[in-house]
């Protein structure tokens, strides 16, 4: 649980939907707010159905600074984030994700081409924000899927000096080789987030599997993991112990930890 000295927290809506506040910036991803049972739209004629309901809905929510989406997927974006939302709250997402929020009102969103970072300031701390490449279907099936990116997020003291704290959300991504470029690119993490579940679509898994997620682990070493999108969309095949046994099997370092719906902790 966060303690009253924490700076960097994660109240866990459910799926990918996270409120994050991170120093003085308080962020939103992925929201996705419909009721257990409802059917939301994942392109040509795939649905999936809601298993739970939300830990959060936008009349919950605190004035928001921005609100980071990895792809336009109905279970990460749905109708009432589209109603519910504040329109002038900024939006980070993808290219094709920020044309069709602006055309539904969302005022200036910013699309980020990948390793491309967008930058919140508050006094003398920033929030820097950038898009990790990911891949949300093998082969062929990647065309027809959404654009997805993942997002590395750094709490910056005195305009560009010093990291005080660097998190990665992986998106809706498998795991490939090229995403050992965060730490190269970005530097050692304090938190990983990996999207989990191994979803299908038309029988191909197109999010982590418990082993994939395993080797994401193993390939960023993180010190703290917390796993998120692996049980609240019929469409998921792996649940959260599949990626638990694995990570323990193989004996990775690091914490594992793991958040209820509507629970608060500390992401340091």
């Amino acid at each position: 649980m966060a303690g009253p000295a924490d700076d960097v927290t994660m109240t866990f809506g459910g799926n990918a939907t996270m409120l994050l506040r991170i120093g003085p910036f308080t962020l939103l991803t992925d929201p996705s707010f419909v009721r257990r049972g409802t059917r939301v739209h994942l392109g040509y004629g795939l649905r999936t159905r809601r298993l739970t309901d939300p830990a959060l809905l936008p009349g919950d929510l605190p004035p928001l600074d921005a609100v980071v989406l990895s792809h336009l997927h109905g279970d990460h974006w749905d109708d009432i984030a589209t109603d519910g939302l504040d329109k002038g709250t900024p939006l980070v997402t993808t290219h094709e994700a920020a044309r069709a929020l602006g055309a539904k009102g969302f005022r200036e969103p910013a699309d980020l081409a990948p390793w491309q970072s967008h930058e919140l300031t508050r006094g003398a701390e920033t929030l820097r924000i950038t898009a990790v490449p990911g891949v949300h279907g093998p082969g062929p099936l990647a065309r027809l899927l959404p654009p997805v990116m993942g997002s590395v997020l750094e709490l910056v003291r005195d305009g560009g000096g010093e990291v005080t704290w660097r998190g990665y959300v992986s998106g809706d991504t498998l795991r490939r080789p090229w995403l050992a470029e965060v730490l190269e690119r970005c530097g050692p993490l304090d938190v990983l987030i990996p999207h989990l579940g191994g979803t299908k679509a038309l029988g191909v898994t197109v999010t982590m599997d418990g082993r994939q997620g395993a080797d994401l682990v193993d390939m960023l070493r993180p010190p703290v993991t917390v796993p998120v999108h692996y049980d609240d969309y019929d469409r998921f095949a792996s649940p959260l112990g599949d990626f638990v046994t694995e990570v323990r099997r193989r004996g990775l370092p690091g914490e594992l930890r793991t958040a209820v719906r509507g629970e608060t902790i500390s992401l340091r």
